[in-house]
């Protein structure tokens, strides 16, 4: 994970089931009824802007080309949604200056505020009727701060556009929520000699005159934030693993910090069928990750490939950071975020997929992290008071997400018996699978797989701002005390720890 509104990330480095058809996506909420005006939001408790309601994305169609040296980017974006109201304007999430707005073949009128382009088409969209929305535009997203935000990233050879959740308005308009997802055509026109990595499989590279189009598709639902590319001199390495194509990139001229990197990179289709033993099968149709040429403080889960500030490798090899990153591709990329707050399903769960790896490996059982978790954070450390269920506007990313997360997955392990717990993983990825999901959903799963009413249990570890008492019922083992938490630290904890304080340290900006 990443940004959140006026706070980002800088360390370097995270009910009913709702199941959605390929490259559909969830609809968004009407306006009051009678108004054909749809929102500037989608409805998200925390952040009332995010999104747009009034209609449902289902494909983008994203042309840009890029100039590193200046730093501008011109694109034209065609979107298919749908209306799902009587819809006489809506908006879309988008900040870059733009020359022209069409609806159904025909120029509509817009206006353009700091993060809203407002768009009135011809004719008012029925309900249910198909919108196909073409917007031109070009400028320097470095240049363009709006709420306090300005998350584009130049690096040393080009870009990348990388950010959570804000980084989609910078190079295309769209429905800016996790919660309307859409499949991707992406294009992007750069100068021969420079690369263009985006999202899942490379559909074709065209040459024409000085300049080369990379044309990246992803086919299953994604969410907006997790779109991006990344312009650089890369060393490439291309394979197919169990027949899907894996596609991991390194900055050139990296150092050691890049032959780090790529050492890890190389072991993704590794961690990834480890992961899918816990999760369930790979969701996607492609794997892989960049290491841009850049220090920009974190990395990003992006769907298919993750991409990684190289500044995780400054002190040697870091493979944690990939089991993270990739865990995500089930927990926050296959299975989304219902609203900003349901955060924890995303981080502490990526953070717990490191615990499990340390046990299988010889590093440390999730017992023991767990033990020495507890120790490290004594009774009246504020690390108790964020309530990680619910841990308020721009507080999404406090190391708490992702230690007390990952304490909250490794008690409920205990607390229910790991056949329950593993069944309990595999059906949320696979109830949900690229759908969106919430808290409450997940509660309902483990108490209807465990038999057990967990109120209590999920109370103490995530909504109440206090250390939980080390008791069987809170998913404690038999005889924990203080003292037994006193436990000698795995070999693994340093590495972990120091992964975890990276991916989540915060910044106000």
């Amino acid at each position: 994970m990443a940004s959140r509104a006026r706070v980002r990330r800088t360390a370097l480095a995270a009910a009913v089931a709702l199941l959605l058809p390929l490259g559909a996506a969830q609809a968004a909420p009407a306006s009051d009824q009678g108004d054909t005006t749809g929102a500037r939001g989608i409805g998200d408790p925390y952040y009332a802007d995010y999104g747009n309601g009034g209609y449902d994305v289902d494909h983008y169609d994203i042309r840009v080309s890029y100039v590193p040296r200046t730093d501008r980017l011109s694109g034209t974006t065609r979107i298919r949604a749908h209306a799902a109201q009587e819809l006489s304007r809506f908006n879309l999430d988008f900040v870059l200056p733009v020359s022209s707005v069409r609806v159904n073949d025909r120029r509509a009128t817009y206006t353009q505020g700091r993060h809203e382009l407002v768009v009135t088409p011809r004719q008012t969209l029925h309900d249910g009727e198909v919108m196909r929305v073409e917007v031109t535009y070009s400028g320097v997203p470095s240049t363009i701060r709006s709420d306090g935000i300005k998350p584009w990233i130049r690096t040393d050879d080009g870009v990348a556009a990388v950010g959570e959740p804000e980084i989609a308005a910078w190079w295309f308009p769209a429905n800016d929520h996790p919660r309307d997802k859409a499949t991707y055509d992406v294009r992007v026109t750069v100068a021969k000699g420079l690369e263009a990595l985006g999202n899942g499989v490379l559909v074709s590279k065209k040459d024409r005159h000085v300049r080369r189009t990379w044309h990246w598709r992803e086919a299953k639902p994604m969410a907006s934030y997790l779109a991006f590319f990344v312009v650089g001199q890369f060393d490439v390495t291309r394979l197919r693993v169990d027949g899907l194509p894996v596609i991991t990139a390194v900055a050139s001229h990296g150092g050691t910090e890049g032959r780090y990197a790529a050492r890890d990179l190389r072991q993704s289709p590794r961690v990834l069928r480890f992961e899918a033993r816990h999760f369930g099968p790979y969701p996607f149709d492609a794997m892989g990750g960049v290491a841009p040429a850049a220090d920009f403080g974190f990395a990003l889960e992006n769907q298919t490939r993750p991409v990684y500030t190289r500044g995780f490798w400054s002190s040697g090899p870091n493979l944690y950071v990939v089991i993270h990153e990739l865990a995500h591709q089930w927990y926050g990329d296959s299975v989304s975020v219902e609203n900003w707050r349901d955060i924890w399903l995303n981080e502490g769960f990526a953070s717990f997929a490191e615990w499990l790896w340390s046990e299988k490996h010889g590093d440390g059982t999730a017992a023991r992290l767990f033990k020495q978790t507890w120790r490290t954070y004594p009774r009246r450390d504020p690390f108790w008071k964020v309530r990680i269920g619910d841990p308020g506007a721009h507080n999404e990313f406090d190391g708490a997400v992702y230690d007390r997360g990952a304490m909250t997955l490794q008690a409920l392990r205990t607390r229910i018996g790991n056949p329950d717990f593993s069944t309990v993983l595999k059906d949320w990825a696979a109830d949900h699978r690229y759908g969106n999901a919430s808290i409450p959903e997940f509660i309902a799963l483990a108490e209807q797989v465990s038999g057990e009413d967990l109120a209590s249990f999920f109370d103490a570890w995530l909504y109440t701002d206090a250390r939980p008492a080390p008791t069987e019922e809170n998913g404690f083992p038999p005889g924990f005390t203080a003292r037994s938490a006193r436990t000698a630290v795995p070999a693994s904890w340093a590495q972990i720890r120091h992964t975890q304080a990276l991916l989540a340290r915060l910044e106000q900006r």
